[in-house]
């Protein structure tokens, strides 16, 4: 059989790697004759996995010891409402910068947990010669005072991403869902970082917070016990039964980034994913990014045919070569392909491969 290569937004592919180690514990894991579904999330096999998980992940991202690394139900949209009932009682105020789908359901959801008055909005993308750019404003020169600035680093709808530090004034708070240990970041500049683990870290359902210690210290809303990050903390992740198949596969992919050559070393490997598939459709007149240089995503690189009509034929011609989950999002449209550390090299390079060629016999 051919190897397939997925390129679904999420939930994304899993390293090879992994999946075989998984596939060959499944029933018998650590000699225990049971899988790690199985087993009780407090005992002292299970405990050592999550030690160790929290441990490499602590290597992989040079995080400080003024973090806590919270381990937590409900995906990136869990952590929408849970920000906002952490951070924003006694009549706490935050301000949300836009760039997108995701960043924009952020702020709905602040909206709808905080009330209107304790929520500011910034959109911070610009069409510019007909190319979506983004446009830091300089928090310096805001009047208000808030809790925190949230924003999304990286828009997996619209293919924008956001290299640059936020300069603020405030604690910065990050949605890093699509991009977590895909380039080296400083956690210092960041008073929370969170990610849902279903594009770079694991299978859906679990999402990884990183908050600084003074952040815990702000007055929250009323929440739910299991959503209290305080909590969270005090009972290492355990206040009730943690997602613990997706923490196994977490701590497995951590352990494979690291025989990889951690971070740093896969920043390059994307970079290099991202430049492939971004020269074959600058250089092809049939395909077109309308991202401006400086924001175009490298996790997930969107595109469109010249000839729309073409669509239906490019995604199904492209899975009978192997080249699955390449439609856009149903709100713009288009191509998408999501190219996180999972995805190979060799994926990127067979799906240029098959643009060239579609594009030839269409020209």
């Amino acid at each position: 059989m051919s190897t397939i290569y997925n390129f679904c937004a999420g939930p994304a592919m899993l390293p090879q790697a992994v999946m075989q180690k998984a596939q060959q514990e499944l029933i018998d894991w650590n000699g225990l004759g049971v899988s790690v579904m199985e087993i009780s999330h407090r005992s002292k096999e299970f405990i050592a996995l999550t030690q160790q998980a929290e441990k490499t992940l602590r290597e992989l991202m040079n995080i400080p010891k003024n973090y806590h690394v919270l381990f937590m139900h409900g995906g990136g949209r869990g952590q929408f409402t849970n920000v906002v009932t952490n951070f924003l009682g006694d009549n706490g105020r935050a301000l949300y910068l836009t760039s997108g789908q995701w960043s924009s359901s952020a702020v709905k959801e602040a909206k709808r947990i905080a009330g209107e008055a304790q929520i500011d909005e910034i959109n911070i993308v610009e069409t510019i010669n007909g190319l979506h750019q983004v446009c830091m404003p300089d928090l310096n020169q805001i009047n208000n005072d808030y809790r925190y600035v949230h924003y999304c680093a990286n828009e997996t709808v619209d293919g924008i991403e956001i290299f640059e530090s936020l300069n603020s004034p405030w604690p910065v708070v990050a949605d890093l869902s699509s991009t977590i240990m895909s380039h080296e970041i400083d956690v210092s500049k960041f008073g929370l970082i969170y990610a849902g683990a279903q594009k770079n870290i694991g299978p859906s359902g679990l999402s990884i917070v990183i908050v600084r210690d003074d952040m815990l210290s702000l007055p929250s809303l009323v929440q739910s016990s299991v959503m209290d990050y305080n909590i969270t903390k005090d009972n290492d992740s355990m206040f009730n039964t943690p997602p613990t198949f997706a923490w196994y596969l977490a701590a497995e992919v951590f352990e494979w980034l690291k025989t990889v050559g951690g971070v740093s070393v896969m920043e390059k490997i994307n970079q290099q994913k991202a430049q492939l598939l971004y020269d074959c459709i600058d250089q092809l007149s049939f395909y077109k990014n309308g991202v401006a240089i400086e924001n175009r995503s490298r996790m997930n690189v969107t595109f469109q045919l010249a000839d729309s009509t073409l669509d239906t034929e490019f995604l199904a011609k492209a899975e009978q070569a192997g080249l699955v989950a390449l439609k856009g999002h149903r709100i713009v449209g288009g191509m998408r392909a999501s190219i996180y550390n999972a995805m190979p090299i060799e994926g990127v390079q067979k799906l240029v491969d098959f643009m060239q060629e579609f594009a030839q016999k269409h020209s």
